[in-house]
């Protein structure tokens, strides 16, 4: 039924996209959050998955601070709507915290109780953003695998391009992932973001057997810098500079015709692939 379902009546098919990258330091926190907050401002409904363990740091950007998150909920000391953190208009967070490692270690009576709370979000949101730790741990990988889209984040440096084909190379032998979205972050112009794109791009489809696209990019721009460093969301505080308008086109992107209705499973799938009850 296109972006709905029939679950005791109609409801949202919630789009589920991991964004991720192969290295730390590439911007993918900052890049979220903004890009969640303009998903809001556009009437859509979104949940962010803070799975950034160790540097979750969404709800600081956002201004608020979470005090419980997904840990709480697989010990029965929260019920979801406890955790579920409202920290933009039509934005919540949902911080994962170390209860990210214990997810895949449930016994079957914990699977069912957290599946249970899950399933009380089902039809609330139009997207739930998923912002990965970097790298190829298995943490990474799974979050990764179970998600509709999985957004890889680009920058020039070598690293970057090596570690990035690196992550899609595992999910695409390990977990028979095919088709990958490619941001490029922290370039000077278009140009150079297509040449990032085309390197990782060539030698994957030389390889593996996957599809690269080309999601777009968001310039070298020193407001975002500063902004970032002030733990402010750019799209508040300059939202005319070269940054924020490319944030704004990638949400575009996002919230395009025919967008949501790519969502294979829905929120619901996402989690009972995570806790392996798929």
């Amino acid at each position: 039924m296109g972006a709905y379902y029939y679950d005791g009546g109609l409801r949202k098919r919630t789009k589920t996209i991991s964004i991720t990258s192969g290295k730390g330091g590439v911007g993918k926190t900052t890049l979220i959050s903004n890009l969640a907050l303009y998903l809001g401002k556009m009437g859509k409904r979104v949940l962010v998955l803070d799975g950034d363990l160790g540097m979750s740091n969404v709800d600081i950007m956002f201004g608020v601070r979470s005090r419980s998150n997904i840990y709480n909920l697989i010990i029965g000391e929260r019920e979801i709507s406890d955790v579920v953190t409202n920290v933009a208009d039509n934005v919540d967070l949902l911080p994962g915290g170390s209860g990210i490692y214990e997810l895949q270690d449930l016994d079957v009576y914990q699977k069912k109780a957290l599946i249970d709370q899950v399933d009380e979000l089902a039809g609330e949101y139009d997207y739930m953003l998923i912002d990965t730790a970097p790298g190829i741990a298995e943490n990474v990988l799974y979050l990764n695998a179970a998600a509709d889209e999985i957004m890889v984040i680009l920058t020039p440096d070598p690293s970057s391009l090596t570690d990035s084909y690196s992550l899609i190379k595992v999910l695409n032998e390990r977990y028979r992932v095919n088709n990958f979205s490619v941001l490029c972050n922290f370039v000077k112009d278009e140009k150079e973001a297509l040449r990032c794109f085309q390197r990782v791009s060539d030698v994957a489809m030389d390889y593996l057997n996957v599809r690269l696209q080309y999601k777009g990019f968001v310039p070298l721009d020193q407001n975002l810098r500063n902004a970032t460093k002030s733990q402010q969301l750019i799209l508040n505080s300059n939202p005319r500079c070269p940054s924020s308008f490319a944030i704004k086109h990638l949400g575009e992107k996002v919230s395009g015709l025919g967008q949501i209705q790519e969502a294979s499973g829905g929120i619901q799938m996402f989690w009972h692939q995570i806790v392996g009850v798929a």
